[in-house]
């Protein structure tokens, strides 16, 4: 990997900013298929990165298709489905057979796995720099309608020497992460009232790092036994450690005074006896951000820009997973370049919100809807409650909530399902956001 004076030229294909998931999955898949690719990376691999660090199977598919699975199982921690807790219940979920995606998944650190798949997008001829800062794009033009601006590359200094420079490209793809300032340079906005998540994570050691489960706790409980808003998650590594976080899903603004710290420290003393978490334990200070979702950003794509990853907004609203979803839209962008380069028409590049649309807008539509019902805490107890006590619901439930769904049978997850966003035609997001007012 390069620094910022080594770049051995200026002119590219595409430039990439952003060496997350999504950033080094279009860097791999345009250098695979021969195009000329500078990827741009603020920080030097191995890097911290505040994650669960939890692989579905629809991450692990992606990550076989680059042709590192064999890394990833030397690697990661393999574990087999989910263990759910919740209102004085609790159930084994294994992953389900699925036709395309394996029913296992891994755990492993983003400061692990980030640099990873940036050394293989390295190997199949991308050029990666690392140190490096995007200050600015070069030359922007002027947004249409619906449509982001232009540019030209970026220019980029060096974290530790200083150095500048400029790195064009004919196409530019903004992978820059949650917070994406070139994407609000661009333009790019957040709907509002669509579901935000936040989270914060922390390691400790425990005995049961190795475990073949990883752990979701629907209900946290006060100190005074009162549920309070937020999930929790405790992944096994494999290495000694487990990571130990909370969620929080925030409709309109609902549960913004809510503090995640308080949440973590009410989580880690509920499950502190089970998974020995103690002071002692402890090896990091917990860390956290915020987790756009469900599309919930935009314009993606410009006269010859494209936001990707989770500066598109492109996390999974059901369970709050956004690694997929960075190598896959990485991935569907790489298509989509691939394309516009080889035809050299740039007009081409619509096809990529299209696509976008295709794979997950109905899916994240009826997501947003779920999202907003189980953030009224007696729904939430109403569901978890029954539900945590039948099992073959909570197994159907899981392959929605994980995007796990056979095109190849019609079983009671995906007729499920189709129930759902059947619901949501008939009942638009103003009206449903009208009934939950009503009940607060």
């Amino acid at each position: 990997m390069l620094r910022v004076a080594e770049i051995p030229r200026r002119d590219f294909d595409v430039v990439i900013v952003g060496g997350g998931p999504s950033g080094s999955a279009c860097a791999y898949w345009l250098a695979d298929a021969g195009w000329s690719v500078c990827l741009i990376e603020k920080k030097t691999f191995p890097r911290e990165k505040t994650c669960g660090d939890g692989l579905t199977p629809r991450s692990v598919h992606q990550l076989n298709e680059m042709g590192l699975g064999d890394e990833l199982a030397g690697r990661g921690h393999r574990y087999e489905g989910l263990r759910a807790f919740g209102f004085g219940a609790s159930l084994e979920l294994a992953w389900p057979e699925h036709p395309v995606f394996p029913h296992y998944g891994y755990t492993i650190t983003r400061f692990d796995l980030d640099g990873l798949v940036a050394a293989h997008a390295e190997s199949a001829g991308a050029v990666v720099v690392v140190g490096a800062e995007a200050t600015e794009l070069l030359e922007m033009g002027t947004a249409a309608p619906s449509r982001l601006p232009g540019a030209r590359g970026a220019a980029v200094r060096d974290a530790k020497s200083g150095d500048v420079a400029e790195v064009r490209a004919t196409y530019v793809v903004v992978a820059d992460g949650q917070n994406s300032r070139l994407g609000r340079a661009l333009g790019v906005e957040r709907v509002r009232d669509w579901p935000m998540g936040m989270a914060l994570r922390g390691y400790y050691a425990s005995d049961r790092h190795d475990e073949p489960w990883i752990e979701s706790h629907l209900d946290i409980r006060s100190p005074e036994g009162e549920v309070v808003p937020g999930y929790g998650w405790i992944f096994p590594l494999g290495d000694g450690r487990v990571n130990v976080g909370v969620g929080l899903l925030s409709t309109g603004g609902k549960w913004k005074g809510v503090n995640t710290t308080k949440l973590q420290e009410y989580f880690v003393a509920q499950t502190a006896e089970a998974w020995g978490l103690t002071e002692a334990t402890r090896l990091s200070e917990p860390t956290g951000g915020r987790l756009p979702m469900g599309l919930a950003r935009g314009p993606r794509v410009g006269a010859n820009t494209l936001v990707i990853g989770d500066a598109a907004g492109t996390i999974n609203p059901f369970n709050g997973e956004g690694i997929a979803y960075g190598y896959e839209t990485g991935r569907l962008a790489a298509g989509v370049l691939g394309e516009a380069l080889a035809h050299e028409d740039y007009s081409l590049l619509a096809l990529y919100d299209e696509r976008l649309e295709g794979a997950y807008g109905e899916y994240y539509k009826v997501a947003r809807a779920f999202v907003r019902l189980i953030s009224e805490p007696a729904i939430l107890a109403a569901c978890v409650g029954v539900g945590m006590r039948i099992e073959p619901l909570m197994r159907e439930l899981l392959a929605v909530m994980a995007n796990l769904m056979r095109n190849d049978r019609s079983g009671p997850a995906e007729m499920g399902y189709r129930a759902l966003a059947r619901l949501v035609d008939v009942v638009p997001e103003s009206v449903m956001n009208r009934l939950l007012a009503s009940a607060d």
